[in-house]
């Protein structure tokens, strides 16, 4: 039966109250990767450029989702009603809406948005010189980005243009099915927006493609992570989008059922537009805050090791001296220290050793994304290293 107009109206409030949050929250996210840059540049931390190789990607795609959020806004049957913003356009106007959301969501952002998770999933598989850390690769990712999504833009801008056309045509042996190609129903001079199942039919593939590659790329992730916690944010990204998109698309799916204003309509639409909210909230929090945030702690982690360090240096110097005397008299000469506790320092650990083999320069290791584990478990690959900046010195007497 038809919905009263206050509960259409809620689901277009909770909407846009849904969709003010994801906003706020890319915004954060994009404010947090640019002062995670600067900080880089600011106080010397180029050890962590690899973690912010991929930052404009990163803000693209927080830049597809509020895109797509403003798109499910202008969807809303609430700007239609009397005095409302749409309001003001006639109807073939507000039917040009409709044909334009469909277009613009479901033939642009839902497959950036979609190619823009796997580009970064991906990132981690790729080599140095040529992954993250080359110049060119976030304008090269761009560039297939768009590429990829091309064809699916063009697909859809077809449905929508010809495939009314299919309906005039009488020289059909059998009459194409009306919701196959609608994109809004008209109701007392408003054009309120559907979903034309070739549309959605168009967008699961796409989706089952994707997913399929998600499930294999997450395969080869999986091998490379070293601590149990990295290893659920991974399952935890793979499950949700795997899961949430193939959820939307089977929503969308069902609301041919039904009519716009009507209980099924509006409840299959409203948990479809959930389900991708959730999917790309999710995304933000493990594909961009918590990269930057891991990166944040190593840096802030290397400035109180190096501090330590060179206090500990310091007194070892002191201590030296102090009991030279003593050593010589013995005849033994007190053996350096051999501590190696710096190496069990959380996310990050310290020690000093040179590429041929001595310890004349010193070099900090690194054992990421496991601040709860004393060290990495047995049989993992060997932890990197790089130079580090000299601390002060002091030379034995």
């Amino acid at each position: 039966m038809p919905l009263t107009r206050f509960v259409t109206d809620a689901f277009g409030v909770a909407t846009i109250c849904l969709v003010a949050i994801l906003i706020i929250l890319g915004l954060l996210c994009i404010v947090y990767s640019f002062y995670f840059r600067s900080r880089i540049h600011s106080q010397g931390f180029g050890q962590l450029s690899y973690f912010s190789g991929p930052w404009i990607i990163r803000i693209t795609f927080i830049l597809f989702a509020i895109w797509w959020g403003c798109g499910e806004i202008l969807r809303l049957s609430l700007l239609r009603r009397e005095g409302r913003v749409l309001n003001a356009l006639d109807l073939k106007w507000q039917e040009n809406v409709c044909k334009g959301y469909i277009v613009s969501n479901l033939g642009f952002a839902e497959p950036c948005l979609f190619l823009t998770l796997v580009f970064l999933l991906r990132a981690p598989l790729q080599r140095m010189d040529s992954g993250t850390l080359s110049r060119n690769w976030n304008g090269k990712t761009a560039g297939y980005l768009f590429l990829y999504c091309f064809p699916v833009f063009i697909l859809q801008l077809v449905v929508i243009l010809i495939g009314p056309k299919l309906h005039k045509d009488k020289s059909n042996l059998q009459k194409l099915p009306i919701y196959f190609t609608r994109t809004s129903d008209g109701s007392v001079n408003i054009a309120l927006c559907t979903y034309p199942l070739l549309s959605t039919i168009l967008l699961g593939l796409f989706t089952t493609v994707l997913t399929a590659y998600l499930f294999w790329l997450g395969r080869q992730v999986l091998k490379l992570v070293i601590n149990k916690g990295l290893q659920k944010r991974v399952y935890t990204l793979i499950f949700s989008v795997s899961s949430f998109l193939t959820l939307r698309v089977l929503l969308l799916g069902l609301s041919v059922l039904s009519k716009p204003e009507h209980v099924l309509f509006e409840v299959l639409v409203f948990l479809a537009f959930l389900s991708l909210l959730c999917c790309a909230g999710v995304c933000i929090c493990l594909l961009v805050y918590y990269p930057v945030a891991d990166s944040l702690a190593l840096g802030s982690l290397q400035d109180l090791e190096a501090r330590r360090r060179f206090i500990e240096d310091h007194h070892d110097a002191i201590s030296l001296v102090a009991n030279q005397d003593r050593t010589e008299e013995s005849g033994g000469i007190s053996p350096g220290r051999t501590s190696d506790t710096s190496t069990k320092r959380g996310s990050i650990s310290f020690r000093t050793m040179g590429r041929d083999g001595n310890s004349a320069t010193p070099y900090v290791e690194l054992s990421l994304f496991s601040p709860s584990h004393d060290s990495t478990p047995p049989g993992s690959p060997p932890l990197l290293g790089w130079p580090m900046r000299h601390p002060a010195q002091v030379h034995d007497p």
